[in-house]
């Protein structure tokens, strides 16, 4: 046991930023999943991702919703200024290369209006499913970037005002979706999880505990999630 809330990301999201009918950015949106929960609650989302292609899931789910997308990267925001009430970097801040990282929340605090916040939900690099997810692509070094760079937060322009850390629960149903979900991050992580899909198999059987549907297993994500505040004067 490790003392942490086993809850959701959506959760966390809404009791910590309540983005319900404010603007909201959520920065690496990939197929869209938040900015239409989001934008179903009420919110005004616009989701960004770094090409077309990796837009094209988000823009065929939509289904007219009225959810809005960008194509830009975390350290070069297609955005106004003082344009958001919410900036979300939802599992995205490690993504940014780490020479860009500070440069990733100037762009956040540039964009956030003064009483707005950057929430930045990051996954540590702990537990069943990390030890799963670095049989192809091993994240330590990149999620402690993350970290790193928020702890110097104040280079940005921006205050730590809440960090939560907690755990996710998440059900895989076989290989074939956890590779989906390899690649639907980067689809060059493709030739990797299928030259190693006897090792993957082996682990995604060893490791977490059965789910409800046959063949399901289900893992235990650690993440941290932080409130981020205009740095004052």
């Amino acid at each position: 046991m490790t003392g942490r809330e086993l809850t959701t990301d959506l959760e966390m999201l809404d009791r910590l930023a309540r983005p319900t009918g404010k603007d909201v950015i959520d920065v690496g949106c990939g197929g869209g999943a938040l900015v239409r929960e989001l934008t179903a609650r009420g919110a005004r989302v616009v989701g960004v991702e770094i090409s077309e292609d990796q837009l094209a899931a988000a823009r065929a789910q939509d289904d007219g919703h009225g959810a809005h997308y960008v194509i830009g990267e975390g350290q070069r925001l297609p955005l106004d200024d003082a344009s958001a009430d919410v900036v979300v970097f939802m599992r995205t801040l490690h993504h940014v290369p780490s020479a860009d990282l500070p440069a990733a929340l100037r762009e956040a605090s540039r964009v956030v209006r003064a009483d707005g916040l950057v929430y930045v939900a990051e996954p540590l690099a702990e537990g069943d499913f990390y030890e799963l997810v670095s049989l192809v692509e091993d994240e330590l070094e990149v999620r402690r970037a993350a970290q790193q760079a928020l702890a110097r937060a104040p280079a940005a322009g921006l205050e730590r005002a809440t960090t939560v850390d907690y755990d996710v629960r998440v059900c895989i149903r076989d290989l074939a979706m956890l590779r989906a979900r390899f690649v639907s991050v980067d689809p060059e992580r493709a030739a990797a999880f299928d030259a190693r899909r006897a090792e993957l198999a082996e682990a995604f059987a060893r490791l977490g505990e059965p789910g409800t549907r046959p063949g399901e297993r289900c893992f235990v994500q650690p993440m941290r999630a932080d409130v981020l505040r205009q740095a004052p004067g």
